[in-house]
Formats: C-alpha cells, sequence, structure tokens
C-alpha cells in the first residue's frame, strides 16, 4: 500500500490501483482487477472480499472502520464522527474528526480530493466529477469543515488530454469561475479539453487552501494502473481513502 507524503503526522491517505495481490477472479473481463463498486454489476461477494482485505491492510496502521458512500455527483457532504450509519450515506464528501475511521471515496475518471488541517485532527475525501466540482462540493465541504483545510491532495483522475466536454460544461465552470478560462483547450466547434486538476487547484486556493499536492496521474491514459470510465464504461473502481492513526 503506498500512501501520499508530505501530509501532517498520523495521517494516512491514498488510492487502490486495478493491480492488487489479494485480487479474486473475475468472470467477468472488464472487471478484473481489485473493483471496490458494488454498483458495478459486480459479483457482490467478490466485491465485500476485496473491501475486506482493504480493511484488514489499514487494520495494521491503526484503522478499525470504514464509511462508504452511494455517490450521485451531486454537492451533499457528511460529517461522520461518533453515529455510524448501518446504511451507505448517499452524497459526495465525508469528513471526520474521529481517529482510526477511513472515509472511502470511489472513482474511475472522477476527481478525488482528501483534504485536512495542519494539525492532523479532521480530514475529508469528496467525489468531484465536473458536475460536482462545477455545483461547489469543494467550497461545500470545506464550510462544513471545523477548520479551514490547509492542505489538499489529488487523486488519480482524467487527464485535460482525454477529457473531451461540450461548451455547455465550459460555460458552467467560467460563468461561475471565469478565472478558469485558461483550463479549456478549444478541439473543435462546440468542444474542449477541461483540465479537471487546474480547475480543482484554483478553487482549492480560493479557499485559502496552500498546499495542493498530487494531480499528475491519469486514470484514462494509465490502464495497467487504474480504472476508467471513458475508456470502458463496463468497468470497475478504485477507492480513494484517509485516515487519522489512532494514537492508542
Amino acid at each position: 500500500m503506498q500512501f501520499v507524503s508530505g501530509l501532517p503526522s498520523g495521517v494516512y491517505a491514498g488510492q487502490t490501483r486495478i493491480r492488487h495481490p489479494g485480487t479474486l477472479a473475475s468472470e467477468k473481463p472488464e472487471l478484473a482487477g481489485f473493483n471496490l463498486a458494488l454498483h458495478v454489476q459486480d459479483d457482490t461477494q467478490r466485491v465485500q472480499a476485496h473491501r475486506m482485505i482493504l480493511l484488514e491492510e489499514l487494520a495494521s496502521y491503526g484503522l478499525d472502520k470504514i464509511t462508504w458512500m452511494t455517490q450521485t455527483h451531486s454537492m451533499i457532504c457528511h460529517t461522520v464522527n461518533e453515529a455510524l450509519p448501518f446504511e451507505a450515506l448517499i452524497g459526495d464528501g465525508l469528513i471526520t474528526q474521529k481517529k482510526a475511521h477511513a472515509l472511502m471515496m470511489m472513482t474511475a475518471d472522477c476527481l478525488p480530493v482528501v483534504m485536512g488541517n495542519a494539525q492532523g485532527t479532521e480530514v475529508a475525501n469528496l467525489h468531484a466529477g465536473w458536475r460536482g466540482l462545477a455545483g461547489g462540493i469543494i467550497e461545500n465541504t470545506i464550510t462544513a469543515m471545523q477548520d479551514k483545510p490547509s492542505w489538499a491532495w489529488l487523486g488519480a483522475a482524467i487527464s485535460q488530454s482525454y477529457f473531451e466536454i461540450g461548451a455547455e460544461v465550459k460555460a458552467a465552470f467560467c460563468h461561475k469561475y471565469p478565472e478558469v478560462e485558461s483550463a479549456f483547450i478549444s478541439e473543435r466547434s462546440g468542444k474542449y479539453y477541461a483540465d479537471l486538476y487546474a480547475i480543482a487547484r484554483y478553487i482549492l486556493q480560493q479557499q485559502g487552501v496552500k498546499m495542493v499536492l498530487g494531480g499528475d496521474q491519469c486514470s484514462y491514459q494509465q490502464s495497467d494502473q487504474y480504472f476508467s470510465y471513458r475508456r470502458n464504461a463496463q468497468t470497475g473502481r478504485m477507492a480513494t481513502f484517509v485516515f487519522m492513526q489512532s494514537s492508542g
């Protein structure tokens, strides 16, 4: 398991890959790999086994609980501390101040954004596709946090070279954030290539987050490492995680 470097002491964040030694065989070639999503027509027992493997791996770092979500490309953010839900929460942002509790977000081209404070006492994990970014999932999550985050990490997402969008998507961003005009490259009439990483960095910096790590991978191009919905709509999902190590 590879963790992000440069985070506050006791804070762990990272992203799973397609290749994992604990991967179970699949009857569906398009789902081969360490899929962690229940909503992609994979075998439920296989997915749950993968989730248990991940929990056991992270448990060696002082983890004892995981919260997953039913993601809907919304701007909804939940704070999860003492009362752990029995059913998956619906939304696209998670916050916790509880140690040993991992926040999980699933993606296969959309942008995972992990944030936290400098003291290592609060973390957040959010799912930011273009709808979430344009709608304000970053701003909503930061507003819901107890402390203003001082750092963020951007997990693997589709890079600008492969993320073709229509003029309506560009307009949705540029109407709200005129300064991100440079994050779009014109391809042909009515079509553009959008840079999710650049847009997220701009929003984070506007929110006072000075240290932004990551943002140098491509889920579409790096087919040996990441699932990609645009590369193949019938595919699995990676998990991006963040947690604070237990001091006990």
